[in-house]
């Protein structure tokens, strides 16, 4: 007999842990042993279960006091032979090189060319830097490492000079591309990579070291200093912590071209030891400020047992006895830099989605009939529309686009249609009007709102090549937002006689009253659907980077847009939006992206 799972449904997995992104998705800090001797700015180097941790400052003087770890438990050892902190260490817990850094006192900086060298037990010193130097990053192995940048005597200025030891003796080789102090680094002699510290404010450069040359690459999220690193190539680790100014919990993974945020120490920490030559997937904090004893321990899922996540997924977790299933958060989306626009504008007509959107037309200043296409990253330019203009509004896709209205030397009925190359005219609108919205796709759209001589309710549909009437919204207001279709259409914001924060839905026929806006606004941009819809910047008399999300019912608030704008343009969906242009002035061409985590979420009976 045929199972009713088998006609109508489908199997529940069982598993111990939830599904993860990736490997790296599933790290997290968890608390290891305290060690004895209080510092901050001490040097590490390996990794769990075998790491050691030397100098730094603790209490009113630097330390030379040295401890092993073990996995569980830090033990003293033999101390260094001179006080020192902030300095570089290379190697692991049974062969390690400590170098340079700053001697006593704390309140006086002096730096030192002072090398010594750890053979499990006891600490000689072998040659010294050809430089004194203090505050910079070291990686590598007790015969194979380097020194990169810091500061130097006389007055202890940033320098961009890179030293290379072989064994032997310490060379000068090609310098950084940009100097600083209190960065961190990891990797090998040949595999390197810096980043971060202050050059000399908080910086988010990086640089990776090839064994012969300096490369910038993709900057950290977060500027930070004095903070942990982890990782033995320069194309996987992890930094963690540090000053931002503030102590930062934060924790980035780099991949060798992109950096992502992932679970944050368990305590905010910064004057962090560096240099631990660990990996992405085990990786040591310790040495903090305060000076503290704490030390936290990054592990991640082995990759032979991970589980992929997969949208949609329903599953069983056996060990929190929950059902779960696999959706995007969005009210834990946040808004990240993109490219900017080519042409800085506001006032601004958008289409399609982020890894695809249109911006065309605006002010910049002065009509502006510049088109750029994005991919996701950069902006590039499109063929021009016909007639330049501002105040306009659109929708459709990046290949298949809709410009609608708008101002020239006067308020237009003008429509032109994109092709993924050029425009064409389109139907006129039966009247004519700026700061209207529009919804829908470019052979089935929707003009809604705006002025003409007065502002307007008049609502509008496009059959892809004339319009006819639709219903009139509830309520008159120019300078809105609307996302959504032809038939499921929605307005929200805008100006009556002064900001709203009404929001009307469309049936394809007539308006309906929906759930208000938190934030009462105009001049603001909106995407999404009708049911899944979101709303960002705009005035309210001044400009704002409020962000809100609508679930066909009501309004929740969500995280800024880090540059507050109005004019602007909007594409994409309320889980991958894109901003862009806009003035706060002043005319910008920042583009924003919105992104929301993947994120299982236990079910519950309603």
């Amino acid at each position: 007999m045929a199972e009713y799972k088998g006609i109508k449904g489908f199997k529940v997995q069982t598993v111990s842990t939830d599904p993860a992104a990736s490997v790296i998705a599933t790290g997290s800090w968890a608390s290891g042993g305290s060690y004895n001797t209080p510092r901050s700015t001490g040097s590490a180097s390996g990794d769990i279960p075998s790491a050691i941790l030397a100098g730094g400052e603790s209490g009113a003087d630097y330390t030379v006091n040295t401890e092993l770890y073990n996995g569980s438990v830090w033990t003293e050892v033999n101390n260094l032979n001179a006080q020192r902190g902030i300095a570089g260490m290379a190697g692991n817990s049974s062969a390690a090189i400590f170098i340079g850094g700053d001697s006593p006192p704390v309140s006086v900086v002096t730096t030192t060319g002072a090398v010594e060298s750890w053979d499990g037990t006891n600490w000689t010193e072998i040659a010294d830097l050809n430089t004194g130097k203090g505050q910079g990053a070291a990686f590598g192995i007790q015969t194979a490492a380097l020194w990169a940048s810091g500061e130097v005597p006389p007055g202890n200025t940033l320098t961009n000079q890179v030293e290379s030891w072989n064994g032997t003796s310490w060379t000068e080789v090609a310098e950084v591309n940009t100097a600083r102090r209190a960065m961190s680094g990891f990797g090998s002699y040949t595999s390197g990579l810096i980043s971060g510290g202050l050059s000399p404010s908080v910086s988010t450069n990086v640089e990776t070291w090839n064994g012969t040359s300096w490369t910038e690459v993709a900057e950290i999220n977060t500027g930070r200093f004095n903070f942990g690193s982890s990782g033995n190539n320069n194309t996987d680790g992890l930094i963690y912590g540090g000053g931002t100014p503030t102590a930062s919990a934060l924790t980035e993974f780099w991949d060798g071209s992109t950096w992502t945020e992932v679970n944050d120490l368990g305590t905010a920490l910064q004057r962090l030891g560096s240099g631990f030559q660990g990996t992405s997937s085990s990786a040591l904090a310790a040495s903090g400020q305060g000076p503290s004893t704490v030390t936290e321990e990054w592990t991640t899922t082995p990759a032979p047992t991970f589980q992929q996540i997969n949208l949609g997924q329903v599953f069983y977790n056996s060990t929190s006895d929950a059902f779960k299933v696999t959706k995007q958060s969005v009210p834990a989306g946040t808004w990240s830099s993109g490219g900017s626009l080519n042409t800085a504008r506001s006032s601004i007509g958008g289409a399609g989605i982020q890894t695809a959107a249109l911006a065309f037309g605006g002010d910049a200043p002065g009509n502006t009939n510049a088109t750029e296409e994005y991919d996701g990253s950069s902006w590039t330019a499109g063929g021009n529309m016909g007639t330049a203009r501002r105040l306009l509004a659109g929708c459709g896709t990046q290949t298949a686009g809709l410009a609608i209205g708008g101002f020239i030397a006067a308020v237009t009925d003008a429509v032109e249609e994109y092709d993924g190359s050029s425009w064409t005219a389109g139907g006129a609108l039966s009247t004519a009007r700026r700061n209207l919205a529009a919804a829908g796709i470019q052979t089935a759209a929707l003009a809604f709102g705006g002025i003409d001589t007065a502002i307007t309710n008049a609502t509008e549909e496009y059959d892809g090549s004339s319009w006819t009437a639709g219903g009139n919204m509830g309520t008159a207001r120019g300078s809105l937002a609307g996302s959504g279709t032809q038939t499921a259409g929605l307005a929200f914001g805008g100006y009556t006689t002064a900001g709203t924060g009404a929001t009307e839905e469309y049936n394809g026929s007539s308006w309906t009253a929906g759930g208000t806006m938190n934030t009462v606004r105009y001049l603001l941009a909106g995407c999404g659907t009708q049911t899944a819809a979101l709303a960002f910047g705009g005035t309210t008399g001044s400009v704002t980077g409020a962000t809100e999300n609508y679930d066909g019912t009501s309004w929740t608030e969500l995280a800024d847009l880090a540059t507050s704008r109005a004019y602007l343009g909007g594409a994409g969906t309320n889980t991958l939006a894109l901003a862009f242009g806009g003035e706060g002035p002043p005319v910008t061409g920042a583009t924003e992206e919105w992104t929301t985590p993947t994120v299982n979420s236990t079910l519950t009976a309603s």
